[in-house]
């Protein structure tokens, strides 16, 4: 079976492959990183959930905003921030894209539109709600989108927002990244709906659920949503199904009891899926190869860098702070 498609589209196609192994490899050495003890805290990989990131930022415009959790380091390279400053900022380096104050959690890149990732459960939805709000009242056709996990869906935040966004026709598109669990506590324990892109109908809005392991179909997904929500029509709730790496972060908490579960991801691993569509659709071996090799040369560059860069000077440790 073959995926016809356009050249064209083959090459952007491919453009996603190589950002979603920039994305893989990335979070590979932020862990092996965390494990050396080159940072602290904690760090939340998205391995597993590329697609969900390259897709979605695929359907968006340059200006528009994005708003993501703590397990945002992915989010942050669809959306086109460097992987050097990235990568420095997890190592709190002063080259980091929040110069170090962030870290892996709390990072942020404004000139980008990449408005941060936030350690607070829900916290970052109603100021997503905010930011929307702002643009419409300055006429604005930007878009803000904000990620979050299904546990957040169980937050008063996630209702409210939902619920004033709703009544305004905000240009806000929310994304649950559903992938079954929160921390240890599996989504059929917690929530009693098989699609959390149900909650949608209660606030008279669209929901969508789509596979989350599959960056075509978000795509498509998101495209719609952010075409109505630039139109004026209002706020979509996407459900991005997929399946999480092997445990919650790179510490043991959430870690899986059952070791089968714990390697569930690999079954669904979008890259390989996806590896496998490209050929289908004409892409040769070689080209995979090299996408696969570019994205090693930019994530083991940028821990080089990371490792290269200074400390922020402790001077400045009250700079940027508001008062």
């Amino acid at each position: 079976m073959s995926d016809a498609i356009m050249p064209a589209e083959l090459e952007t196609w491919l453009g996603w492959y190589e950002r979603m192994w920039t994305i893989r490899l990335f979070e590979e050495h932020a862990i092996a990183s965390f494990r050396k003890g080159l940072f602290t805290g904690s760090t939340h990989p998205c391995i597993g959930q590329e697609a969900i990131a390259v897709g979605g930022a695929a359907a968006l415009a340059a200006t528009d905003q994005v708003f993501a959790t703590y397990r945002g380091h992915g989010h942050a390279l669809a959306k086109g921030l460097d992987a050097n400053a990235l990568m420095a900022e997890l190592l709190c380096r002063a080259t980091g894209c929040s110069g170090g104050r962030g870290g892996s959690m709390h990072l942020c890149d404004v000139a980008m539109d990449f408005w941060g990732t936030n350690a607070v459960v829900a916290a970052h939805i109603p100021i997503a709600g905010g930011m929307a709000f702002a643009n419409q009242l300055r006429g604005e056709k930007r878009v803000v989108v904000v990620y979050f996990g299904d546990g957040a869906t169980c937050e008063g935040a996630f209702f409210e927002t939902l619920n004033m966004a709703a009544l305004w026709k905000l240009p806000l598109v929310l994304v649950c990244e559903n992938n079954g669990y929160a921390i240890s506590v599996p989504t059929r324990m917690a929530i009693p709906l098989d699609d959390i892109a149900d909650r949608a109908k209660g606030f008279a809005l669209p929901g969508a659920t789509v596979d989350g392991n599959d960056p075509v179909a978000v795509h498509d997904a998101m495209a719609i949503a952010v075409a109505r929500a630039r139109d004026g029509g209002g706020p979509t709730l996407v459900e991005c199904k997929t399946v999480r790496w092997e445990r919650h972060s790179a510490i043991s908490a959430g870690k899986y009891a059952d070791e089968t579960e714990a390697m569930k991801w690999k079954t669904v691993d979008p890259l390989p899926r996806f590896a496998e569509r490209l050929r289908r659709a004409g892409s040769a071996a070689d080209r995979l190869q090299e996408c696969q090799d570019r994205a090693r040369r930019i994530t083991d560059d940028a821990l080089r860098f990371a490792i290269a860069s200074a400390e922020p000077d402790p001077g400045t440790v009250a700079d940027h702070v508001y008062a």
